[in-house]
């Protein structure tokens, strides 16, 4: 199998979670989450779904939510993308989104000559 198929995979899964988490799951709880990558295993029978919330004290509440829901979820994603077998799916807290903005705010507060 080629390393195409999965990151294509991959791409539509995003794109059709995102949708669903907008229009079909009213947990309030998932509200602010933001989608930011999916990783598909090599034999497309796990999905990692990587996701970000807003505010630190909720990423635990939105990842239980996402994990309660996740059934759900590949149920609904069965029925918008053919697939001999949907992916298992893990929801996983990005947090290269937090790093990345504490390594910005510790550069800024080191610059020399700061605009």
């Amino acid at each position: 199998m080629s390393k195409g198929r999965p990151r294509k995979v991959a791409e539509l899964i995003q794109r059709e979670l995102s949708d669903l988490l907008l229009r079909e799951v009213r947990d309030p709880r998932i509200g602010m989450v933001t989608l930011t990558a999916v990783d598909v295993s090599p034999d497309l029978s796990h999905a990692k779904v990587f996701f970000t919330v807003l505010g630190e004290d909720r990423k635990e509440a939105a990842w239980r939510a996402l994990n309660r829901a996740a059934g759900f979820l590949r149920s609904q994603l069965a029925h918008r993308i053919k697939l001999y077998a949907m992916p298992e799916l893990r929801f996983v807290y990005d947090e290269s989104v937090e790093r990345g903005d504490r390594l910005s705010r510790l550069i800024d507060s080191v610059a020399p000559g700061k605009r």
